[in-house]
C-alpha cells in the first residue's frame, strides 16, 4: 500500500470550513486540529509505515486526526468511523474537508495502529504533540509520577484451561506432518480441537484429579518429542509457552501423579491468549489483571511527558528512570551541575510506591530535589519500630534504644546488605518486653540504600516538604482520571500485548496532551509554537 495524501483543495460550496469557523471553538481540540494538523501530523510524518507502490492509503493526516478524537471521546472503531462520516467538526479537524468527503471502513483504524506496532516508532503521534508543547515553553523542570491500573481484554484462565489451551495453540503452530506426529504422543484421548472444558463430574475429586494428570502427562509428552529439534520462531514461542503454564502450577507428588500446587507463582501466566497479562496489585486489598499504565507530568501545566505499560505484577519504581529520562541529567552534567553548585529546579514528586532506595540514590546523586514519599520503617507489632534504633552506616553500627550498639556484619548472598544482631545483650535489657520476643534478640536489617531511605523520612517530615507534597501530587491522580474516564480503551484495554497497548496508552496521552494544549490558545506563528496563556 502506497502513500496517501490529503489534497489542499476544497470546495467553496461543500467544504465544513464556512459552517464550523464560526460554530466551532477556536481554544477547542476542532480548533486547533483544523488550524495546526497539516503541521502535527503530516502525511511524510507516516511514509516509513507504506511502500511505494500499491493502491493509495487514507491519508495518514486523517487517520491520526481521527485516531486523536476517537481515544479522546472514548469511541470504538466503528463509531469512530460514522462520526468522522457524519459529524462535521471532525471533517473540519481534518483540515476543512468537504461534506461529501469519503468515509472509510473501520479497518483502516486497525491497520494504522499494526502499522505503527510494528514500526520503530510506535509512539510518534505522542512524540509529535510533546515536540510542540516543548517549543511553546510549557514544560518545566518538574515530574510528577503515577500509575493506574489497565484491565486486560482477556478473560483469566484456570490451570486446566491454560494447559488445554497452551497445548491447542502449539498443535495450531506446528505444521501438518508435525501435528500428526505430536498427536500420536498423546494418551488423554483429548483430541484438544476446542476451548471447552472436558466433561466430567467435576464433583469428583478422584476425576479432577485424573484430568489434571492426564493433561499434564499430554503437555511434558509434547514437549519431550520436540526436545533438540530445531523450531521456527513461533513453535518456540508456543512450546515455552506451555512449559510455563505447566511448570507454573502443577507439580508431580511421591506417586508421581501431577497435582495443582497450593502456591501462587511469582510471574504467573494468566492467559495464553494475551500471555504478557499479570495478576496485579494497586494495594493489599485491591487486586487486578492486566497491566500497569504509568505517567509523568508537568504538575504546572498538567502536560503528560511520559508513559509506559507494564505487566500488572511489576513495582512503579523500578519504572521511574524511563519517566525521567528527559530531566535525569548524565553522570557527566550532574558532575558538572555539582561543581558549579547550580540550582536547576528540577524538581520529582511521587508516592510511597515510588520510594525505592534505587531511585532516592539517583536523584540525590543528581542534585534533584527529592518529593517522592516513602514508606514508615517497618515495624514489629507491639515493639520499638527501626526508626528508633540509630543506624551509623559510617561506624557501619546499629544503637537500640537501651543504648546498646552493635557492628552490622555483612550479608553475602542476600537482597540486605548486613544485619546488626542484639542477641545476648536483649537478655537483660530492660526494654526487651517493647523491643522483642525473639528467643534470639532483635536484629535490625541493613538494606543497601539504607542512607537514603533514612534521609527521605527525615525529609518528609519537614512541614515545608509536606506542603509542597500535597500542593503537587494530587494534580497527577486529576489528570489519570482524564485517561481513565473513557468507555472505549480508558481502563478496560482494547487490544493484547506491551506493546499494542503501550502504543496505545501513548495516543491517549497525546489526545489529552492536545486537548490541554488548546485551552492555552496553541498555535503557530512566524515559525514557532506559542500559547495565549502562559
Amino acid at each position: 500500500m502506497s502513500l496517501g495524501r490529503v489534497s489542499g483543495q476544497s470546495s467553496l460550496l461543500r467544504s465544513t470550513v464556512e459552517y464550523c469557523q464560526d460554530r466551532v471553538g477556536k481554544d477547542s481540540i476542532y480548533g486547533v486540529l483544523h488550524r495546526e494538523c497539516f503541521r502535527l501530523f503530516p502525511d511524510e510524518m507516516f511514509a516509513d509505515l507504506f511502500t511505494d507502490v500499491g493502491r493509495r492509503s487514507v491519508p495518514p493526516m486523517i487517520v491520526a486526526v481521527v485516531m486523536v478524537l476517537q481515544r479522546l471521546e472514548g469511541l470504538s472503531d466503528r463509531e469512530a468511523v460514522d462520526r468522522f462520516a457524519f459529524d462535521a467538526r471532525w471533517k473540519y479537524a481534518a483540515g476543512g474537508l468537504d461534506f461529501d468527503y469519503p468515509e472509510f471502513v473501520h479497518t483502516v483504524l486497525v491497520d494504522m495502529r499494526a502499522r505503527l506496532a510494528r514500526s520503530t516508532r510506535p509512539n510518534r503521534v505522542f512524540e509529535a504533540v510533546l515536540e510542540v508543547a516543548h517549543q511553546a515553553g510549557v514544560i518545566g523542570h518538574k515530574r510528577v509520577l503515577d500509575s493506574t491500573p489497565l484491565y486486560d481484554a482477556v478473560a483469566t484462565m484456570d490451570t486446566i484451561t491454560l494447559v488445554r489451551s497452551a497445548i491447542r495453540g502449539l498443535l495450531a503452530a506446528v505444521d501438518a506432518n508435525l501435528a500428526q506426529q505430536l498427536r500420536a504422543v498423546l494418551t488423554s484421548g483429548d483430541d484438544y480441537a476446542g476451548a471447552a472444558k472436558p466433561s466430567i463430574d467435576w464433583d469428583d475429586e478422584a476425576a479432577r484429579a485424573q484430568l489434571i494428570d492426564s493433561r499434564a502427562c499430554d503437555g511434558l509428552a509434547v514437549l519431550a518429542y520436540l526436545d533438540g529439534r530445531e523450531l521456527d520462531d513461533p513453535v518456540e514461542r508456543a512450546s515455552t509457552l506451555l512449559a510455563t503454564v505447566l511448570g507454573q502450577d502443577l507439580a508431580a507428588d511421591d506417586d508421581g501423579v501431577f497435582r495443582i500446587v497450593r502456591k501462587v507463582a511469582a510471574d504467573r501466566v494468566i492467559s495464553t491468549v494475551d500471555p504478557q497479562s499479570r495478576h496485579g496489585h494497586k494495594t493489599r486489598a485491591r487486586s487486578f489483571d492486566g497491566y500497569k499504565g504509568h505517567i509523568a507530568i508537568d504538575p504546572d501545566s498538567e502536560i503528560i511527558t511520559a508513559t509506559e505499560v507494564t505487566p500488572g505484577n511489576g513495582g512503579d519504581a523500578e519504572f521511574a528512570a524511563g519517566l525521567l529520562a528527559d530531566i535525569l541529567p548524565s553522570e557527566a552534567e550532574a558532575e558538572a551541575e555539582a561543581e558549579a553548585e547550580a540550582e536547576t529546579g528540577t524538581r520529582v514528586f511521587g508516592d510511597a510506591a515510588y520510594g525505592a532506595g534505587e531511585l532516592l540514590k539517583c536523584l540525590d546523586d543528581k542534585g534533584i530535589h527529592n518529593g517522592v514519599k516513602v514508606q514508615p520503617s517497618p515495624a514489629v507489632k507491639g515493639h520499638f519500630s527501626k526508626d528508633r534504633f540509630g543506624i551509623d552506616l559510617d561506624a557501619m553500627s546499629v544503637t537500640c534504644p537501651a543504648g546498646e550498639t552493635v557492628p552490622i556484619r555483612p550479608r553475602a548472598g542476600t537482597r540486605v546488605a548486613g544485619a546488626a544482631s542484639f542477641g545476648a545483650a536483649c537478655i537483660r535489657c530492660p526494654l526487651r518486653a517493647q523491643c522483642t520476643s525473639a528467643a534470639d534478640g532483635r536484629t535490625i536489617t541493613v538494606g543497601p540504600h539504607e542512607k537514603h531511605l533514612a534521609t527521605a523520612r527525615i525529609r518528609q517530615r519537614d512541614p515545608l516538604w509536606k506542603t509542597e507534597y500535597r500542593a503537587t501530587r494530587p494534580k497527577v491522580e486529576r489528570k489519570i482520571g482524564h485517561l481513565m474516564r473513557r468507555r472505549h480503551g480508558g481502563r478496560r484495554v482494547r487490544v493484547r500485548g506491551t506493546t499494542k497497548i503501550a502504543a496505545d496508552f501513548g495516543l491517549l496521552a497525546a489526545a489529552v496532551n492536545l486537548a490541554r494544549l488548546a485551552t492555552f490558545g496553541i498555535t503557530h506563528r512566524a515559525g514557532q509554537w506559542t500559547v495565549a496563556i502562559a
